[in-house]
């Protein structure tokens, strides 16, 4: 779908205008974002349209591929955790998701309702069925969970065409056989199924990227580690972002304060000098996808 190799997409930016323009200024293709910010405190007959020029609006116009999170993660193990989740609660939050799409013309990949681990795989059943039904313009991501098993995987193998392998849930599963493990699941998908899109969910390891580079797409969020933590690895060596070459920084700065002031948003001290870091650690990060997995034009 996106080409012969994997097309890394860039994470973690979800409504944030800062990251927003940082991405644009670093030319970056492919993106993922979660819709838990933009459904979370509505109703499922709310009005969910966004104002034309809202940054989700805007990136489906500007990038080859965009994926949208359903933010289920947050939903039962992040900002949400204390709240009981139920068939009929993720219903709802199913309900929500819908009606952002339709309302706003997303054009997405959408993540399902993949709540194996809550409910249980059957259960999952339900709700993958349900979202193909109410949202056939959209193509699907279906995500298997280690509580599916191998039957299950067959089964999803069987229904799916396009389907998301989650990178840190076996590290977590498997933490000394994950890569190896990912690697065997990949190869016994896309051997069921050749014409299969596969996703590495959540994948920031460059060699599990080039282990797979025969999957459709990836995403990460290592190019905000630089802001995050102060550091950047470019591939030799690890550096701290204050290193950044003064011109590059320069031009880097330039480029963001133009986009930064045609969005609205006031560039004060802190707010350019966040964005233009992010902006330069989302260029070596495509740089480095770019040398690990092949273009990410």
């Amino acid at each position: 779908m996106l080409g012969s190799n994997v097309k890394v997409h860039f994470a973690g930016s979800d409504g944030s205008k800062e990251n927003f323009c940082a991405l644009v200024a670093a030319d970056t293709r492919y993106r993922l974002y979660s819709c838990y910010n933009y459904i979370v405190n509505k109703k499922p007959d709310d009005d969910f349209r966004l104002p034309e020029d809202d940054i989700i609006l805007e990136q489906q116009k500007q990038q080859k591929h965009v994926i949208q999170d359903s933010g289920l993660f947050t939903l039962m193990f992040g900002a949400s955790k204390g709240q009981q989740q139920t068939i009929s609660t993720l219903t709802e939050w199913q309900d929500k998701l819908i009606a952002f799409v339709k309302q706003n013309h997303i054009t997405a990949s959408c993540v399902e309702i993949d709540c194996q681990k809550v409910l249980g795989p059957e259960e999952a059943w339900y709700f993958r069925q349900r979202m193909r039904d109410l949202l056939p313009e959209n193509k699907q991501i279906n995500v298997f969970h280690f509580e599916d098993g191998l039957k299950g995987l067959d089964r999803l193998i069987e229904f799916a065409d396009y389907i998301a392998v989650s990178v840190p849930e076996w590290r977590i599963v498997k933490p000394a056989t994950h890569k190896q493990d990912i690697r065997y699941i990949t190869h016994y998908i896309k051997n069921k199924k050749p014409e299969i899109d596969i996703h590495l969910l959540g994948c920031t390891d460059f060699k599990i990227i080039r282990e797979n580079n025969f999957c459709t797409s990836a995403d990460s969020t290592s190019w905000l580690s630089g802001v995050k933590y102060g550091y950047f690895n470019d591939g030799i060596k690890k550096e701290h972002i204050r290193n950044f070459k003064r011109s590059l920084y320069n031009e880097r700065e330039a480029q963001v304060k133009a986009m930064m002031l045609a969005r609205g948003i006031e560039p004060t001290g802190k707010k350019l000098v966040y964005t233009t870091n992010a902006s330069l650690c989302a260029t070596i990060c495509k740089d480095l996808y770019a040398r690990t997995c092949g273009p990410q034009d």
